[in-house]
């Protein structure tokens, strides 16, 4: 495959472009901009990322000659050819992504634990450095939080009683207040309204006491 260099990462066609979970500014040079596509490293690159399924965070690609001395890198670094990458370990299990990588094809492996990154290149097989540690806990899918669907809420159907039956024994109260004032007729119905009072009072309390169990329950189950 023929290798593109493009005086900067802005001159790229997008015609040219054809690796969708990366761009030509993660791939070009840091200190210059320039950036030279080598499209069997790329196609590399991309394949590593499908198989991981998940974000490659890239420390470094191409490099300019010149960056490439500033940066104190290898009088041959394989980063001037376009076929090198310095990916960034913070959201990958190093054992896991080497395994990815070298069934890609990945054959170059530079180990730099202390950096955060791994270097991987096209070769030839090769490895250095201080190997990462093995992580007790390698990284793992999230498991789906569940949550109550809000009009299923049991807290919320306990609390919605205690509510009802609060304003209905407040609308006795006023009615009960009303109707002392007009003690002819309607002097009878106070005694049960009285009555009625008391039965709001006692639903409210056990609203109440139904919110406070399901919420306790939530937490036991793991709900909350």
């Amino acid at each position: 495959m023929t290798t593109t260099y493009y005086a900067h990462w802005r001159d790229v066609p997008e015609r040219d472009w054809r690796w969708p979970n990366f761009s030509p500014a993660e791939i070009a040079c840091r200190g210059t901009g320039q950036i030279k596509l080598h499209p069997a490293a790329l196609d590399k690159l991309q394949a590593l990322r499908d198989r991981l399924g998940k974000p490659l965070i890239i420390r470094s690609a191409y490099r300019s000659p010149e960056h490439n001395r500033a940066v104190g890198g290898a009088k041959v670094s394989k980063h001037m050819d376009g076929t090198a990458f310095d990916i960034a370990m913070a959201n990958h299990d190093p054992a896991a992504f080497e395994a990815a990588a070298r069934e890609v094809g990945f054959l170059g492996f530079g180990y730099y634990p202390r950096s955060g990154f791994m270097h991987i290149d096209l070769g030839p097989a090769r490895t250095w450095g201080e190997k990462f540690l093995v992580r007790a806990v390698p990284f793992a899918p999230e498991a789906p939080f569940a949550r109550e669907v809000l009009a299923e809420s049991r807290t919320l159907r306990g609390t919605g009683a205690a509510g009802v039956a609060t304003v209905g024994a407040a609308g006795v109260e006023v009615a009960q207040e009303i109707l002392a004032e007009a003690q002819g007729a309607v002097l009878p119905l106070v005694p049960h309204l009285d009555s009625l009072r008391w039965l709001f009072i006692a639903l409210a309390l056990a609203g109440i006491a139904v919110a406070v169990w399901a919420r306790l329950d939530d937490w036991k189950k793991g709900l909350r």
